[in-house]
């Protein structure tokens, strides 16, 4: 794929979610072919909208999520900074077409893991990071039927990247849980007071949030992008994805990490 034609991808996918209009699979002659193709088109969706990035998210963490969509593995995209909600601030649901919420683990850098030849170790990861957050993930997808145009596709759509929330800060102390164990619980209220729960555990999670954190420092490094600094990475649901509609609130219980709570709109 050529600068030009990530270009022309970056602004169709762009166009489609300002609108919130949903679009159809990209044309033969555009469509990027392999991942990296995808994230050329993704970096070139960065550069057009000059949007800060905040941090990272990971999609299709498990293997149900890589079914659902259509994909071989994880997917990296970009969060960009007018994307991340405040914590008391209700979530647009206009022109979300996914309509879940995921419950995550998300970590903040606190020193950079530059591109470079060597992998990185999960170890290396896990140093650089300064803090653990609970957090809620609204994803979406610009294409109308996201389940079949592929992983390339997908990825050049920022990996599904939609509206995001981050919340406070676990305890001191949380670097010596087991995450790979620790259970996660979720209830979503709907407007007429009726309530629902599920559960789930950071082993949805690759099997583990740091074995996913690791796989994107190193899929960023083989990019050449590399994790900045202060970024944050959301690193995939805990759980199946919560069913929302306007009028919802979620609630999530991360146990000694903490709790978050999200409201949805029209």
């Amino acid at each position: 794929m050529n600068t030009s034609a990530a270009a022309t991808v970056a602004a169709l996918i762009w166009r489609h979610r300002q609108s919130g209009q949903a679009m159809p699979a990209l044309d033969a002659a555009l469509c990027p072919t392999d991942r990296r193709q995808g994230y050329a088109a993704q970096a070139a969706l960065a550069a057009q909208n000059q949007q800060a990035v905040a941090g990272w998210k990971i999609a299709a963490t498990s293997e149900a999520g890589q079914k659902h969509i259509g994909v071989s593995g994880p997917l990296a995209g970009r969060i960009f900074a007018p994307t991340v909600i405040p914590q008391h601030q209700a979530v647009s649901l206009d022109g979300v077409r996914m309509l879940v919420a995921e419950p995550e683990m998300c970590f903040v850098m606190g020193q950079a893991l530059p591109a470079r030849d060597k992998p990185y170790t999960q170890s290396e990861v896990m140093a650089a990071v300064s803090a653990l957050h609970v957090a809620i993930e609204v994803p979406n997808s610009r294409f109308e039927t996201f389940a079949t145009v592929g992983e390339a596709s997908l990825i050049a759509d920022n990996a599904c990247a939609h509206s995001f929330v981050l919340g406070d800060a676990a305890p001191e102390g949380w670097s010596g849980l087991d995450l790979s164990r620790h259970p996660v619980s979720a209830e979503v209220t709907r407007a007429d007071g009726t309530r629902w729960n599920r559960a789930g555990s950071g082993a949805a999670v690759l099997g583990d949030p740091r074995v996913a954190l690791t796989w994107i420092a190193n899929e960023l490094r083989e990019l050449g992008e590399g994790l900045q600094a202060g970024q944050f990475v959301t690193t995939g649901t805990c759980m199946p994805p919560l069913e929302i509609r306007a009028g919802d609130a979620v609630s999530a219980d991360f146990g000694a990490l903490g709790r978050i709570g999200v409201t949805f709109s029209a």
